[in-house]
């Protein structure tokens, strides 16, 4: 599969472009989401839940590992950093073979229960108002998604 890339000049722009994303995204979707403090991860992940039609505010889980909201689907919203060097299997499968959409950010934390099929989403800060996203499709299904809004 390809690794996409695009650069968003505004956050109002990576919002968008997470809309497109999560309208096309269908259940038992996994995303992973990876990015340095203030990179824009909670931006994206509004952005995600609008497209699958979730209307209460969502922001970072960072407290409890992971909000649940309701838009079309279920939609899940991980944060695991808190997890790095446990071994302690929360029954993620569950979420990621579930109903829902799941997205996973700090992913890297429990790589050993992710799927293979997933769509890894990395967002790199470049300054005050510029980032770079990276769309790494990891199935032909989320290589025709990003084809379709990046392209």
């Amino acid at each position: 599969m390809a690794i996409y890339e695009c650069i968003s000049f505004s956050a109002e722009e990576t919002q968008r472009l997470a809309e497109r994303l999560g309208e096309r995204l269908v259940p038992g979707d996994l995303l992973t989401l990876e990015g340095d403090l203030g990179a824009g991860k909670t931006t994206f992940t509004k952005g995600l839940g609008k497209g699958l039609g979730v209307t209460r505010n969502i922001n970072s889980p960072t407290f409890t590992i992971m909000k649940e909201y309701q838009g079309r689907m279920p939609f899940y919203h991980m944060d695991v950093y808190r997890l790095e060097d446990s071994e302690e299997d929360l029954g993620f499968e569950e979420y990621f073979e579930g109903e829902g959409v799941t997205v996973v950010e700090w992913a890297q934390f429990i790589r050993e229960y992710l799927p293979e099929e997933r769509l890894d989403i990395t967002i790199h800060y470049k300054d005050e108002s510029t980032r770079s996203i990276k769309l790494d499709a990891k199935s032909e299904h989320f290589d025709a998604i990003c084809k379709e809004i990046l392209l």
